[in-house]
């Protein structure tokens, strides 16, 4: 019997308009479908292996919800054809698959648990001693996949026979498979041995180390597979920004796997292109691929009404059901006017002026230096910023703030003082390297008042230009204000550093009872802004000295 190619039907359908997809999903299938015509390598595209959990899914599981309850499952062409894009590509030597890793980015109420269940079953039949998990943030989350997957197996004479429900998993006596539900709390056993990972809802991880632990524990196997499926979220800088950077990377040719340009890691971000496309209803599709059948249009449309008159309701509509990234609630910028992809050459400003700015935090706490600094003729505003951590809490600090500052140390962005406390002449040290190895002076350097004594005394034996900056309303609100304008317009270029756009995304405003604005701690008590705070000192110091800080930079 002729196999039917699914990628191949679904690229046609978007390159004649049929279907209306996203930027990132017409990359992603415009290179398999090239890859059909030209393979690549030692690879070639096997239809039979492609259409193996297809034709599992449809014979053999049905729903257990709603309208489909009892009814077989019938996978849609998008599923389908994604299906087909990571078992299909293999090894024409070997056999072995080549995709180890699938991220879906789409919007909810799309079908992915049905799909995520379904293909669970087939991996505990596919493979002799299957270990399949099912691992989300939460345990519930992880359950309604594996009860789902329950469900198949209960529905199905075939499936009862051979695979039984004990206390905690499911077990399939015929080969010696499993799958388990997993949360990020879960006390993950070094003894695992996964063979297929499914992973749902990752956007409020912020950590991975489960996802780590989870990808580690597959390295004995010949074919291992993490699907990872999730919409948009809140959390910035955590597992869902990392893969979904990653997976933008690749479809933009910056990163390269072997001879393979997607490699073994496969992306397929359901998402709009733009925000205003949440006017148009036809744009709606790019980020729910199932509207109409699976997802109903006419809930969809109340909802879009509903967040023009409730502008609560605006975040989660954007993050959950069109896949735009939005902050914490109550946040002060949005995802979108803080996004800086860009970097910048500190060696370009050789020769110049910067603006200082110092956020001193308690002596075991987390301290930030900013340096700000212009081009003549260029109104962009380069921020490079720079954090400290005392080295003996820095453990504490990582299961606190739930933020991977080893990473970010490894990377260079921050530094661990020694000992229990921050030494204040570490931070002297940054701007000494600044002007002595880069030649870039701080002609200025602003910091908040607040128990700084000691190193405003070191600093100004350095030679240094040391000025306090207020913290009241009516200082902070013309320049948070000012730099609210900046991000909008995308002026603001920090290098792209991950704890920057982290304390950013976590910053929240307050406002006096004139309008004047600051940022405010004690809506996020727990999370980090000492970045912003610098930066806004920094800020502060830039239209205090606009003028001659434009003088100084003339020319050069």
């Amino acid at each position: 019997m002729k196999q039917h190619n699914y990628i191949k039907e679904y690229y046609d359908k978007i390159q004649n308009g049929e279907i209306i997809a996203g930027k990132r999903i017409k990359q992603v299938y415009k290179a398999l479908n090239d890859e059909l015509d030209y393979p690549i390598g030692n690879w070639i595209f096997d239809i039979e292996r492609s259409n193996e959990p297809i034709n599992f899914i449809e014979t053999y599981c049905k729903n257990s919800k709603g309208k489909w309850m009892g009814k077989p499952v019938k996978l849609l062409l998008w599923q389908k054809a994604l299906l087909q894009a990571i078992y299909g590509f293999i090894d024409k030597d070997t056999g072995l698959r080549r995709c180890r890793e699938a991220f879906v980015e789409c919007g909810r109420k799309n079908g992915k648990s049905t799909l995520l269940s379904g293909l669970g079953v087939f991996g505990m039949l596919s493979e002799n001693g299957a270990q399949v998990l099912c691992s989300a943030n939460k345990y519930q989350q992880a359950r309604i996949i594996f009860d789902e997957a329950r469900n198949m197996v209960e529905q199905s004479p075939e499936l009862k026979k051979i695979i039984r429900k004990r206390k905690i998993d499911m077990y399939c006596d015929l080969n010696f498979s499993f799958m388990l539900p997993l949360s990020k709390n879960s006390e993950l056993s070094d003894g695992l041995n996964a063979s297929l990972a499914l992973i749902d809802e990752i956007h409020s991880n912020k950590d991975r180390y489960s996802y780590d632990v989870i990808k580690q524990s597959m390295s004995a196997r010949e074919q291992p597979l993490i699907f990872t499926i999730s919409t948009a979220g809140f959390v910035r800088s955590g597992l869902f920004d990392t893969l979904h950077d990653y997976g933008c990377n690749i479809l933009d040719g910056k990163i390269t796997d072997k001879d393979v340009p997607y490699g073994s890691f496969l992306p397929f971000f359901y998402e709009l292109d733009d925000v205003k496309e949440i006017d148009d209803p036809d744009m709606w599709i790019k980020a729910n691929p199932s509207l109409g059948v699976i997802k109903s249009f006419d809930e969809l449309k109340a909802n879009v009404e509903r967040a023009k008159v409730d502008t609560t309701f605006l975040p989660t509509l954007k993050t959950k059901d069109f896949d735009i990234p939005e902050n914490v609630a109550g946040s002060w910028l949005t995802a979108y006017e803080l996004t800086n992809k860009s970097t910048f050459d500190l060696k370009s400003f050789s020769g110049s002026y910067g603006i200082g700015g110092v956020d001193l935090s308690e002596v075991g706490d987390l301290t930030c230096t900013t340096m700000l600094m212009m081009h003549d003729n260029d109104e962009t505003r380069y921020v490079l910023q720079h954090y400290f951590i005392p080295a003996d809490t820095a453990e504490k600090h990582i299961k606190q703030d739930k933020v991977p500052y080893d990473e970010w140390q490894r990377k260079g962005l921050i530094t661990f003082c020694k000992g229990n406390r921050i030494n204040y002449s570490d931070v002297t040290a940054w701007f000494e390297t600044i002007e002595n190895q880069y030649h870039i002076i701080p002609y200025w350097i602003y910091y908040d008042r607040w128990g700084t004594q000691y190193w405003s005394r070191e600093m100004e034996n350095k030679g240094y230009t040391i000025k306090p900056c207020g913290q009241g309303y009516k200082s902070v609100s013309p320049v948070m204000k000012q730099m609210q304008v900046d991000f909008q317009a995308h002026l603001i270029n920090y290098n792209s550093n991950q704890i920057t756009m982290w304390c950013l995304s976590n910053t929240a405003v307050t406002s006096d009872p004139s309008g004047n604005i600051k940022f405010d701690k004690s809506k996020n008590k727990k999370l980090r802004i000492d970045g912003t705070a610098s930066m806004y000192d920094s800020y502060y110091g830039l239209m205090e000295n606009w003028l001659d800080y434009k003088q100084l930079i003339k020319g050069r």
